[in-house]
């Protein structure tokens, strides 16, 4: 995967489950806080929680006087999204939050809240009506992303430009075979086997999704509803949780967003509901090709931004072993089996 320019001169990023749950860690982590507040005369309006804590992150909640605000701790493999926030700030202000401070060596990040997720606020046909909004606010954002995706590759988000992804694959495949060969089930086996077989089949939709007149961007790579702050006082939609994400072709966008919706609703692909999102967002390239062009492109890249998730959940699962990782250990392998899905937006979980 790629990586920032420098990573290899930094110091290590010193992280994971059992520092950040330390006292001494929440400790130094609030003096720095305490700290970066006081230079824009804020105070604490009560005590600190720690409501989120993963391998990947740890998230501490701040009320002040002036409203909640969040810090944010980062592994070394997603590190990347703390510096990743400031140049989303400039690039898009109106879609995403704007860091108060930023600790790059520590990668620390203090973000103000942003207010209700979609998730948390909508439901039923409302869910669809703020999806179908927040998508196409997606959409403009991904192409006023597009013409900085080099930029973005070089602050360390990692490269699944479809030119890439017959390689990616390949290193898909290996980290599975080798997590089976320690640990799998026949059954296991014999569904990457069966995937695994598709490798010619994926190298030429990789190849045919090289061909697009749509230039690659920035690929949330995990965007469902709670990750969208809703749209609120006639505000356009606004993203957040850029951990995953990765530079590609910005349909592949639609794979997590679209198959949690089909989840969440326990709707089929051509669902009505589903396919009003799906154009919300594909009407923003209309001047690109055809509805029915789209469609089929939306489809292919769709199904090559499954193997961004094999390595996507692979690499949160690094610092996990055995029985900590639990139901989550077989997120990969999931993922990896839903290329042999017909639907091109079947998701692994």
């Amino acid at each position: 995967m790629s990586q920032p320019a420098d990573a290899t001169d930094a110091e290590p990023i010193e992280a994971g489950v059992a520092l950040w749950g330390s006292q001494a860690w929440r400790q130094t982590a609030i003096a720095w806080l305490d700290a970066r507040l006081a230079e824009r005369g804020l105070e604490r309006a009560g005590s600190v929680e720690q409501p989120h804590l993963r391998p990947w992150a740890t998230a501490l909640r701040v009320p002040t006087h002036a409203g909640v605000f969040w810090l944010k701790a980062a592994a070394p493999g997603t590190a990347f999204e703390i510096r990743l926030y400031p140049v989303l700030a400039r690039l898009a202000p109106e879609r995403v939050l704007a860091p108060l401070a930023i600790d790059e060596a520590r990668s620390w990040i203090i973000l103000p809240d942003g207010g209700a997720t979609l998730g948390a606020s909508a439901s039923g046909e409302r869910l669809v009506d703020g999806l179908c909004r927040a998508m196409a606010d997606y959409a403009r954002l991904q192409q006023s992303l597009a013409p900085h995706a080099d930029e973005l590759l070089r602050l360390g988000v990692t490269d699944m430009r479809a030119a890439l992804m017959p390689q990616r694959f390949d290193e898909a495949a290996a980290k599975l075979r080798e997590r089976l060969d320690r640990a799998g089930s026949d059954e296991e086996r014999a569904s990457f086997e069966r995937a695994s077989a598709l490798r010619g089949a994926f190298i030429e939709q990789c190849r045919a999704l090289e061909q697009s007149a749509i230039a690659p961007s920035l690929d949330h790579n995990d965007l469902h509803p709670w990750n969208i702050f809703a749209d609120a006082e006639g505000r356009g939609s606004r993203f957040y949780d850029w951990g995953d994400s990765v530079v590609a072709h910005p349909f592949a966008s639609l794979l997590v967003a679209l198959g949690f919706m089909r989840y969440q609703l326990k709707a089929a692909a051509d669902d009505a509901r589903i396919l009003r999102v799906r154009d919300a967002y594909l009407a923003e390239y209309a001047s690109v090709a055809s509805h029915a062009e789209l469609v089929r492109e939306a489809e292919l890249a769709c199904r090559v931004a499954k193997i961004a998730r094999v390595l996507t959940w692979s690499r949160a699962l690094e610092a996990l072993e055995g029985d900590e990782a639990g139901e989550l250990a077989g997120a990969p392998l999931r993922w990896f089996a839903a290329l042999l899905d017909p639907s091109p937006v079947a998701i692994g979980g």
